[in-house]
């Protein structure tokens, strides 16, 4: 039992270096490993979208991992991996795409929506304070008109 208890303990204790993936390796140097997680946090798994790269179990993921492990080892800055991929894939691989006129729409489109919405809102609430009156109620010699027309119809 007691070594039941042990080998349970190992696979735990073990269990965070399968985190990366059997078929991964690492790099060598802790200090490059870390700085190549942090810029994977920071670039979008063009398979899942809503998952980065260092999250995302999809073979293209995987092979991006790869390709920033050896970026950094090479001795490229963060900021240089990061643009080796967007001039690959594009603004989109980027976690936080930058503002500029080709995202305009992305970053701006909420706040366009907003105030569409808060215009047409506006608009209603105006138009239902200075809107038509009340209809007037029918006088007698309306109402017998109407019901005439009705019976006319057979409707009533």
């Amino acid at each position: 039992m007691k070594r039941l208890a042990v080998l349970a303990l190992l696979v735990l204790w073990a269990a965070p270096a399968l985190a990366a993936g059997a078929d991964e390796a690492m790099l060598p140097d802790p200090a490059q490993e870390a700085r190549a997680r942090h810029i994977m946090e920071e670039l979008r798994c063009l398979v899942c979208q809503n998952e980065s790269i260092s999250d995302s179990h999809a073979d293209l993921a995987r092979d991006l991992r790869e390709i920033v492990r050896e970026r950094v080892a090479a001795g490229e800055s963060d900021k240089q991996v990061k643009a080796f991929m967007v001039d690959r894939y594009g603004d989109w691989i980027l976690m936080k795409p930058p503002f500029n006129w080709r995202t305009a729409v992305l970053w701006l489109a909420p706040l366009l929506l907003l105030a569409a919405g808060g215009t047409g809102v506006w608009i209603y609430v105006r138009r239902q304070r200075t809107g038509v009156p009340p209809a007037a109620a029918l006088d007698e010699v309306e109402r017998a008109r109407l019901l005439a027309l009705l019976d006319e119809d057979g409707s009533a």
